[in-house]
């Protein structure tokens, strides 16, 4: 791995981790076991840094979910897929991000935006039109609202205003929220698929808990 690679995926790591403003340049420094200045070397200053770090987040998390689309036995398990993905690197990011970002550091936070509108939109479309070919999801649904409605709610649980991690369990925010989505665009035969997942999901939990 390069130097810049892995400056940045560790900046990524530590923003993901304890939220933005919090970390400093000096931290990545000591984490990374070099001199501040050579991160000066790679990045004109932190916002610089973000900048990079949200690019490196934003590419990872495309092609996770072209992976999830093409390993998923269909449309329903395309999003129990995502969201156990999302589950699991909740457990190491701070809510604190997202907010951070809108803000306090624009750029960034408009990179995300376009890949929320863009990307997710057009993974959200796909993976709707392939559930009514499939017979999973109802043939009434308007796809275009429903496909934004989903994005929107997904990207709700980090709202701290709506949901303030002291109260809420961000990983059971997007359960609810994905569960709430399925439930009201599949047929029978979908529903099926979700008690399916949901119950294959709380046995892996419970596995988990036992180890």
């Amino acid at each position: 791995m390069e130097a810049k690679e892995r400056i940045i995926t560790k900046a990524a790591e530590l923003f993901m981790r304890y939220g933005i403003r919090t970390i400093t340049m000096d931290e990545i420094a000591t984490q990374l076991g070099i001199s501040k200045k050579t991160l000066y070397q790679f990045f004109t200053d932190k916002d610089d840094m973000v900048n990079a770090a949200i690019d490196a987040i934003i590419l990872k998390n495309e092609m996770d979910c072209m992976g999830f689309r093409d390993q998923a036995e269909n449309s329903v398990h395309h999003v129990f897929l995502a969201l156990e993905s999302l589950e699991d690197m909740l457990k190491y990011t701070n809510q604190q991000m997202v907010y951070d970002l809108e803000k306090h550091y624009p750029q960034p936070y408009k990179k995300l935006r376009e890949y929320k509108y863009q990307f997710l939109y057009k993974i959200m479309l796909e993976n709707l039109q392939s559930g009514i070919r499939e017979g999973l999801y109802r043939t009434d649904i308007h796809i275009d609202i429903i496909a934004k409605a989903r994005i929107e709610s997904a990207f709700l649980a980090f709202n701290q205003d709506v949901f303030p991690h002291t109260r809420y369990n961000i990983a059971q925010v997007h359960f609810e929220l994905a569960m709430f989505f399925l439930h009201g665009v599949t047929t029978a035969k979908g529903k099926k698929l979700i008690e399916k997942y949901s119950n294959e999901r709380n046995q892996k939990i419970a596995h988990e808990h036992k180890a």
